[in-house]
């Protein structure tokens, strides 16, 4: 787990800022659930048999009640629509949309872009099996990618079909694996007896190689699966998404059913996947609720605001540093700060009396945009120094025209 420090808040201020504007368009709407949730909510919906519930989560028992710090939000977040009865609202072509910010926890090797305590931006389509659900919000993903101008991005789209077709593939998988599983790594032995599809999860190379020979779902899609992959397919097109198709996608949770996908990057090594998810029809009736369709994604914010190119993000927040001089000045500043900042101004202003000189470093260690100078000189005229600390223009202004001056933030003045 790591500290996020405030010379790197800023980025992932503007990830959220920029990933709310998006999704509002979209008509998704913000929900907020508890970081710790009863563990077997994650043992139903996850797989008791997954890595995350096997050896990942964060898990504390008191008497017979045990509960988990949350691995991943997809649960908690229809834990809450079922208990919430949201299921009320949703009308013919009119499904829930949800999205999340926060924090998840899983313990597992960090590696680039991934702690133990992570975040992730995630969203929730309740209430539609449409394949158009599919494809919008995968655009809606993209073109988020796009605004953030990540470069050098790759959809990779795959189905694991429903449970009338993914049992037969299953087996065909587990029947090929029999003579080949021996010579694969020890995690790879367990999946293939507990969940076959799981192998392709498999980070180790040599393993990874001998796959590429092993049966692919597209062979065993039952007609329906089959017609709302192309649909989907048909739809992105539309939407003018670019994909790849990958026989071999899988995703690491026993929810998903049909459309699974990935969203690469370039940059970030081997581990280059930014956000993921797919469709997890059955996902509500398995915890309880409503037979009600699900499609979702989670995208993993460590990776996602290294890739953010610093010349998109907004500059400086402090709008003006006051440089105070003389004990007469500093008084004279403390008040004039008072103002501005109830005009809307930020203003950073030094606790005590300091040298002139400290006073205009600490102004460019915090990127102010502008130095205003207060000394005995400007309270007796009236007017007041201000420099603009990237241009290097000076101009004098009495308070009035100080105020309109710094609210525009506009380059100009002599």
């Amino acid at each position: 787990m790591h500290d996020i420090l405030p010379e790197e808040v800023g980025r992932w201020q503007f990830l959220e800022a920029t990933t709310r504007e998006r999704f509002a368009h979209y008509g998704f709407r913000e929900i907020r659930t508890p970081l710790l949730e009863t563990t077997d909510l994650f043992a139903r919906s996850v797989g008791a048999s997954s890595d995350i519930v096997r050896k990942e989560m964060y898990t504390i028992t008191r008497g017979d009640t045990s509960i988990s710090l949350r691995p991943e939000s997809t649960a908690p977040v229809v834990r809450a629509f079922i208990e919430h009865s949201r299921h009320r609202g949703i009308a013919a072509g009119y499904p829930e949309r949800l999205f999340y910010i926060g924090p998840m926890f899983r313990y597992e090797r960090p590696q680039k872009g991934r702690q133990r305590q992570f975040h992730q931006i995630g969203v929730e389509v309740l209430g539609g099996e449409e394949a158009l659900i599919e494809a919008e919000t995968i655009e809606m993903v993209w073109g988020l990618l796009k605004r953030l101008r990540i470069e050098s991005i790759e959809l990779q789209l795959g189905t694991v079909g429903d449970v009338n077709c993914r049992p037969k593939y299953r087996e065909a998988l587990r029947e090929w694996l029999l003579s080949r599983v021996a010579d694969m790594c020890e995690d790879c032995r367990r999946r293939a007896d507990e969940n076959p599809l799981r192998v392709f999860d498999c980070k180790v190379e040599a393993d990874r190689q001998m796959l590429i020979d092993a049966p692919t779902m597209g062979a065993f899609l039952c007609a329906p699966c089959d017609a709302h992959f192309s649909s989907v397919k048909q739809h992105l097109d539309t939407l003018g998404v670019p994909y790849v198709e990958d026989a071999r996608l899988v995703r690491g949770l026993d929810y998903y059913r049909r459309t699974v996908f990935e969203i690469t990057a370039a940059g970030l090594g081997a581990q280059n996947a930014i956000l993921g998810g797919g469709r997890y029809d059955g996902l509500v009736r398995e915890l309880g609720g409503q037979d009600v369709p699900g499609f979702g994604f989670a995208m993993g914010m460590e990776r996602t605001v290294m890739l953010i190119p610093d010349e998109i993000l907004p500059a400086s927040t402090i709008d003006v540093s006051l440089i105070a001089l003389g004990t007469e000045g500093h008084h004279a500043a403390i008040g004039l700060a008072q103002r501005l900042r109830g005009q809307g101004v930020s203003v950073q202003i030094p606790m005590s009396d300091r040298p002139m000189g400290a006073q205009l470093k600490r102004a460019d260690r915090v990127d102010a945009r502008f130095a205003l100078f207060v000394g005995q000189d400007e309270l007796k005229s009236g007017h007041y120094g201000l420099k603009d600390l990237r241009s290097g223009k000076q101009e004098r202004l009495d308070e009035a025209g100080l105020v309109a001056r710094l609210r525009t933030k506009e380059d100009g003045g002599a």
